[in-house]
């Protein structure tokens, strides 16, 4: 069997519904869409949030504080999550991302001291806790600033 000769079951696959063709095919007349009222006219959409001209909730509620758009995320990786590589290792983001410790989407990456390690490393990160970089100088390792 190839790609171009696979085919759905029989009963699988149903012709599109034409509306507006007239009363016998059963979705004449109003075309399935009720009588009167602003849904059933052409361009009677209403957006999403519409309340009908009530005040609408999302204006009703009260704002506080803002969003900094400027606002950094880091990923965070801890020392006990560094166990999977070997000694000797340079590690920086492309492979803690490599390893599934980093997603696409933080603007760096911050080493926390959780946990403990007993081998040297070599670690590029963005930031990084005053423990964990204790810890990683005590195991013979060393942690750059990118």
């Amino acid at each position: 069997m190839k790609l171009n000769e696979l085919s759905p079951p029989k009963g699988a696959r149903r012709s599109p519904r034409r509306v507006g063709r007239g009363v016998g095919s059963g979705h004449g007349k109003t075309a399935g869409r009720g009588t009167k009222g602003q849904k059933s006219r052409s361009g009677g959409n209403i957006r999403p949030g519409f309340e009908g001209g009530q005040m609408p909730l999302q204006r009703r509620l009260p704002k506080r504080g803002f969003t900094n758009i400027f606002k950094k995320r880091y990923a965070v990786v801890n020392i006990r999550d560094l166990a999977r590589f070997e000694e000797g290792t340079v590690v920086d983001r492309g492979v803690l991302r490599a390893a599934g410790l980093v997603g696409r989407q933080p603007d760096g990456v911050k080493l926390l001291g959780n946990g403990a390690i007993d081998y040297p490393l070599f670690i590029k990160v963005n930031r990084c806790s005053t423990s964990a970089r204790n810890k990683i100088e005590a195991a013979g390792g060393r942690v750059e600033i990118v």
